[in-house]
């Protein structure tokens, strides 16, 4: 039905895009990037938003080719090896381990206001995981409504942290290292910091399967991307001014940045603060995972990798099978007691995995479809096209290298096993004949057609 109602613009999109970008990584994650950088923290908020654009380069090169509705899953399809698409497919189930990550910072910053759910955290992180899956059931209509509210109260709290926090800090002391602390760490704090603050700085991009409801959607879906990626960039590195050039290092160091917040804001602004900034931010990233996720794991359906009852719906169109799976799955990272890192560790280190693979792909893409390159709604030079797809594969492998040295035992442990089960379940899926070459060759030829016929248009 939503196909066939008022499309989405430009703006449309971008608010998406950065409602997607602003959320749970950088209210709790920019003191562990302080912890690694100091001060040059700015320099890491604005750099790493260009960065992960660049790691999830592939969305922008088949976003500015093709009309992709069914998001990652079908560009991943339209290029990957059987194995690779197995991997890939398995993985969109196990990519809801993030919305755990949600669930969990809402409740920290929950208890800051209220110190008595620290007793309480888990049942709260599973109340509010079940709150969020409840928003979709209207539909994604619903879901972008909340969302795009949630962004311009972010928005609101974000502009008060910046007007009661820039005017305090010394811009001469900020940007001078003579006390050592705005490069921290030198260069080795600085890349740590950069893969710290990578899930931070990611989501811009994300916007891939909103292809047939979006306007002209091969310009304005890559467009959006680059344009919210600006925005949020200018945001975050605002935001790392005011929370890095404040307190003392000592203060902020390993803190979430509501304790700069509380240091600088009247009561009922700290309050606001945490309620529009931090939670707001936060459950708008997580509506925007939820509306989203949906679609890959219906064409993982379609291809056999995992049963066709998943496709099963209400007479609404709701897909109740595939959200109630990914609500059980969503739940395993609070099960299993992995604090926000961990989580973030176990779903931004496979997923690079496959964006490093596919990146690299994207050098192939204008020779393999010279017609749909011709027509490419952004026109990159073909040179800045190969630079691209070379620098999102190095970046991507750089992440899974920075992120995985920095997980504790536990976490480490648990990406491992979940790597080694996502590639066993597609070697026993292939080998059983759940899915077949055959199979995986014609799904796959139907998603360029459908992909070519949407561009034809």
């Amino acid at each position: 039905m939503e196909e066939k109602n008022k499309k989405l613009g430009l703006l449309n999109v971008v608010g998406l895009c950065v409602g997607s970008g602003i959320g749970t990584g950088i209210f709790m994650m920019m003191g562990a990037g302080i912890a690694y950088a100091g001060r040059s923290i700015l320099l890491v908020c604005g750099i790493g938003c260009v960065y992960m654009l660049l790691a999830f380069w592939y969305s922008l090169a088949f976003g500015s080719m093709f009309v992709i509705p069914g998001g990652d899953y079908d560009c991943r399809a339209m290029v990957f090896p059987p194995l690779l698409s197995g991997v890939s497919a398995w993985f969109q189930l196990a990519s809801a381990f993030v919305l755990a990550g949600h669930s969990l910072a809402i409740t920290q910053f929950a208890a800051q206001l209220y110190p008595q759910i620290n007793e309480y955290q888990s049942l709260f992180s599973v109340l509010v995981l079940t709150l969020g899956f409840l928003c979709s059931i209207r539909g994604s209509r619903v879901l972008t409504i909340i969302q795009n509210l949630f962004t311009v109260t972010l928005i609101v709290a974000l502009a008060l942290f910046l007007v009661y926090g820039v005017p305090k800090v010394d811009a001469a002391a900020f940007f001078s290292n003579a006390d050592g602390q705005f490069w921290h760490g030198g260069m080795g704090g600085f890349m740590a910091a950069l893969s710290v603050m990578s899930f931070a700085c990611m989501g811009t991009s994300a916007m891939t399967s909103m292809g047939s409801v979006t306007k002209n959607p091969k310009r304005i879906i890559p467009l959006a991307a680059i344009i919210a990626t600006l925005i949020v960039a200018v945001i975050y590195a605002c935001m790392a001014y005011v929370a890095g050039g404040i307190l003392p290092y000592e203060q902020i160091a390993n803190q979430n940045i509501s304790v700069t917040a509380q240091a600088i804001m009247p009561t009922a602004a700290y309050y606001f603060f945490v309620v529009g900034g931090g939670i707001c931010a936060v459950a708008s990233t997580m509506l925007g995972v939820i509306a989203y996720i949906r679609t890959p794991v219906l064409r993982v359906a379609e291809d056999g990798w995992i049963p066709s009852v998943f496709s099963k719906t209400t007479k609404g169109g709701y897909p109740w099978v595939t959200y109630l799976v990914l609500y059980v799955v969503s739940l395993l990272p609070l099960l299993f007691g992995l604090d926000i890192e961990g989580v973030v560790g176990n779903v931004m280190i496979p997923t690079m995995i496959l964006n490093a693979f596919i990146n690299f792909y994207c050098l192939k893409l204008p020779d393999q479809y010279p017609e749909q390159w011709a027509k490419r709604g952004l026109r990159y030079p073909r040179w800045v096209w190969n630079l691209c797809s070379v620098a999102g594969g190095i970046f991507a492998i750089m992440v899974i290298y920075n992120l995985f040295i920095n997980l504790d035992g536990k976490a480490a442990a648990m990406c491992v096993g979940e790597v080694v089960v996502i590639l066993v379940l597609a070697v026993v899926s292939l080998k059983k004949k759940w899915v077949t070459a055959e199979k995986l060759k014609e799904s796959r030829e139907q998603i360029i057609a459908r992909a070519v016929a949407v561009n034809e248009d």
